[in-house]
């Protein structure tokens, strides 16, 4: 994020935290962005930090692969590089969890609003296809949500074996003990493949919802 962005959108995240949604909504509103934009552009977030979380769990899960295969060196140097690369894996999927709980709250409102206005249209026709489109978003929204808690889900089995390999290598700076690890690894390697497997689903519904809202 450019420092630009950062002093401009800063204060308002803190703001969207700490539940000041209205002030929230209403400074973005003077800055010319409407709710279905701040939800395209969190959607579009999201996406981001899928890419980084599949990105980050499987660099973990190479580094664990390589202890694995540990031929000599220093085990201090390779448990302190796993442990680096947990906390990365860690703070990925925080950034990712609290992207979805921002996307949810600005749908929820966005298509509350929505439904208020639909009150306001006086010609049946428009309000009839007013409520179509509003029916379609929301629709294409639920599939969205679904895939991205699918993935939520799964991140969590994944980041408990991350932080057991952690600890045990922390407790047995061995290179016998290391090698007895292969079939935990195997099954972090299932683990990761199955994440990576509903993140991608989760990035094409992203993609599919995005191309739902108006530019």
């Amino acid at each position: 994020m450019s420092l630009r962005r950062f002093i401009v959108c800063g204060p308002l995240l803190a703001l969207f935290s700490a539940g000041c949604s209205t002030i929230y909504y209403t400074a973005w509103e003077q800055l010319g962005k409407e709710k279905r934009d701040l939800l395209r552009d969190n959607v579009e977030a999201v996406h981001k930090d899928q890419e980084e979380v599949s990105e980050q769990f499987e660099d973990a899960l190479t580094r664990i692969k390589e202890l694995y295969g540990f031929d000599g060196g220093d085990l201090e140097d390779r448990y302190d590089a796993l442990k680096r690369d947990y906390d990365r894996s860690v703070e990925a999927a925080d950034e990712l969890r609290a992207r979805i709980v921002r996307v949810n709250s600005i749908a929820e409102d966005l298509f509350a609003e929505w439904e208020t206005e639909l009150g306001s249209i006086s010609d049946p026709n428009l309000r009839q296809r007013s409520r179509g489109k509003l029916d379609e978003t929301k629709d294409r929204f639920r599939r969205m949500s679904d895939s991205l808690a699918k993935s939520e889900r799964t991140m969590d089995p994944v980041l408990q074996k991350f932080e057991d390999q952690v600890l045990f290598l922390k407790h047995n700076l061995n290179a016998q003990a290391v090698g007895g690890l292969e079939i935990e690894v195997q099954d972090i390697e299932r683990e990761v493949g199955r994440l990576i497997d509903d993140l991608k689903v989760s990035i094409r519904r992203s993609d599919e919802f995005i191309r739902t809202l108006p530019e």
